[in-house]
């Protein structure tokens, strides 16, 4: 298709659309866990910590009336709270106990995975290499289940300073929204140093977050450009942008909307990688999309299918137990 301001003397641009893209299981789990506790018990519902790292869904749900905080203590005690996708430490379960709050759980299934792998590894004795970025909220989160076994790092070179108790007893787990080759890196100096370093039975990246850069890679083998739909805070949609540089794509940039877009980068450019991360909405791809047709020279979309992409995830029971008590 073709729309926009396209030239006698120059074909319409193509933006080659990346599948998969865009919402995963989880993110989607989590924002049905908020709307679905917004029907069955009305406004407000707190929500611990952004439900997704995107500024539009975020801002979305606080139209429909949920509350977003960073502590459960500014949580009104016996109200209902949310734990956003990224997983919470037990710490803060015990003070929502202690506080009477009603408990609904959005930690992604796959985020659970990587806890139960670090109190297994530190129940076993092992000192856990996890790796993964200082301060994001799925990192806290992991350490707090097993604080005084996790080490964490973020790079291949911080491996030579690690002072573990026995190097035939060390475990490494990661971060579900890092760069599969950046963690590969991270994983191989821990082998080298640490022959016997046991890792988990399943890749801990996510498997959206596999899929999405092994798309952006085919982008970056086709186009000059590569706009990539997410917000700053997610971590997930700006190692995106480094895959696609890292494979070769001359330019690539993070988009939080279509007015983010710079003409400027346009100029020579004949085809658009366009992709999203999996936290941002399709209504923004479709966004930039409308807003490429209307350059100079127009465009035309192509869909490049690189997985097809097929998961679900069970909602919590609590969420079904309280839309009976509401009904």
């Amino acid at each position: 298709m073709t729309t926009g301001n396209n030239t006698v003397d120059q074909p319409p641009r193509t933006i080659l659309l990346a599948a998969p893209r865009g919402f995963c299981a989880g993110v989607d789990r989590a924002i049905k866990i908020v709307e679905l506790a917004l029907e069955a018990n009305g406004p407000p519902v707190y929500v611990r910590h952004a439900i997704v790292h995107n500024t539009h869904v975020v801002a979305d749900l606080e139209a429909r009336g949920a509350v977003f905080v960073e502590d459960e203590t500014e949580v009104p005690q016996g109200a209902l709270v949310v734990f956003s996708a990224h997983g919470v430490p037990p710490s803060v379960r015990e003070r929502s106990e202690r506080r009477g709050l009603q408990m609904l759980d959005a930690t992604c299934p796959l985020v659970t995975k990587v806890h139960y792998e670090a109190k297994e590894y530190a129940a076993r004795g092992y000192d856990i290499v996890l790796i993964g970025h200082a301060g994001h909220q799925e990192v806290i989160g992991t350490i707090g289940h097993a604080p005084d076994a996790i080490h964490l790092i973020e790079t291949p070179e911080e491996v030579a300073t690690l002072d573990v108790r026995d190097p035939e007893r060390v475990a490494y787990i990661s971060q579900t929204t890092l760069s599969v080759d950046d963690a590969n890196r991270v994983i191989s100096a821990l082998r080298d140093r640490f022959p016997a370093a046991r890792g988990p039975r399943g890749d801990d990246i996510c498997y959206a977050t596999q899929n999405r850069q092994d798309a952006v890679r085919v982008l970056a083998e086709r186009a000059e450009l590569i706009l990539v739909v997410g917000s700053d805070t997610s971590s997930n949609s700006k190692r995106m942008v480094e895959v696609a540089l890292e494979h070769g794509a001359p330019a690539a940039h993070l988009i939080d909307t279509a007015g983010a877009v710079d003409p400027a980068w346009l100029v020579d450019v004949d085809t658009v990688g366009l992709t999203s991360g999996a936290s941002a909405p399709e209504l923004l791809v479709d966004e930039v999309i409308a807003a490429l047709m209307t350059l100079p020279r127009g465009a035309r979309v192509e869909t490049l299918e690189v997985v097809d992409e097929q998961m679900h995830f069970a909602l919590p029971a609590a969420l079904r137990r309280l839309q009976l008590a509401g009904s």
